[in-house]
């Protein structure tokens, strides 16, 4: 039996026994959306015969200066999109089909990604398949920022092949989730919130496996990370805190990388304001990034937003260029969702 077999019957393995503890969950509508631009409101939906067919998406029109390249301005577009379909079936069972899409302009280059997925679901939570890559850490992560806020670094810099399959399933207040792709990699964790007086907490932790290439693109890594967020909700302010341990290995050499990320959000009547800030280190080299994020609401879906996004990480290994980051760069943008 090969090796990448043995870890394929490893990660099954744990997997189903993460399935075997069910005791109550329910399935839900599945979000197919690892991007920067979130879904905000209502879906839209219609019923034709048994099956409810949702849509939603947002627009977004940015224009941006990157502050430490001579003020270059960039007039750019980004708009995306989720359409998807569901039933239920005369054993309560959910079927469903999701299908998300983003267009977008970026420096004079216009490009398309998707992602589509089936998924089946019932009171033992839902099973997942297709371009499931991002449902973990989407359970797992930071709260985003507000507006045109984007902190760098805020992640693991390895990440599972696209095609895999998913498993989310709700516990009371834990919510499980799985992910194993088609190169045997698995992505697991774990989220618990519950209220507790007028405050609200929440906990998560995630262990990853992935790969990452090199900036300079010269090795390919293997990746293992753990990482846990703790965040705290108080009436229209949101704080929270990420930690987290990656260790990359490859031919060439072993590299290790820690990092920790913070934020606090806020909401003022109509206008919102998050602040973020993040410190990691790689073989002893610094990565820092900062961002600074604002939105004023205008009309139910219609929003002006403005952030201002720092990160510096020039970092070598052994030669190799692992990551080059160093950029400033201002967004203000006017954006629609639906």
């Amino acid at each position: 039996m090969t090796k990448n077999n043995q870890k394929l019957l490893l990660s099954t393995a744990s997997i189903t026994a993460l399935l075997g503890v069910a005791t109550a969950a329910y399935a839900d509508g599945v979000s197919l959306n690892y991007e920067r631009l979130s879904f905000f409101e209502e879906p839209l939906a219609t019923e034709v015969g048994d099956v409810t067919l949702e849509l939603r998406g947002t627009v977004d029109l940015p224009v941006s200066v990157e502050l430490e390249s001579d003020d270059r301005e960039d007039y750019n577009f980004t708009g995306n999109f989720q359409v998807s379909a569901e039933t239920q079936t005369a054993n309560q069972l959910t079927l469903g089909a999701a299908y998300f899409g983003q267009y977008a302009t970026a420096d004079s280059d216009d490009h398309y990604t998707d992602n589509v997925a089936g998924y089946v679901g019932g009171v033992w939570g839902t099973i997942i398949g297709g371009n499931v890559s991002g449902i973990v850490r989407e359970e797992t992560r930071r709260a985003r920022g507000v507006g045109n806020a984007e902190l760098a670094f805020d992640a693991t810099y390895g990440v599972l092949d696209d095609l895999g399959g998913s498993y989310v399933g709700r516990y009371g207040p834990v919510v499980l989730s799985g992910t194993i792709d088609e190169d045997a990699n698995v992505d697991v964790g774990f989220m618990f919130q519950r209220p507790l007086g007028n405050k609200d907490y929440r906990f998560t932790g995630r262990y990853s496996e992935g790969t990452y290439t090199s900036a300079d693109g010269s090795t390919v890594f293997d990746t293992q990370a753990v990482g846990a967020v703790a965040e705290f909700v108080y009436g229209s302010s949101t704080y929270d805190l990420g930690v987290g341990y990656e260790d990359f290995a490859s031919t060439a050499v072993d590299v290790d990388r820690w990092y920790v990320s913070t934020g606090a959000q806020t909401k003022i009547g109509v206008t919102s304001l998050s602040l973020e800030g993040h410190y990691g280190e790689v073989e002893g080299e610094e990565e820092v990034a900062a961002s600074f994020g604002a939105a004023y609401d205008i009309a139910r879906g219609l929003s002006a937003n403005f952030g201002v996004n720092y990160s510096y990480a020039p970092i070598s290994v052994n030669g190799i260029s692992f990551n080059d980051a160093q950029e400033t760069k201002a967004i203000v943008s006017l954006r629609y969702s639906f």
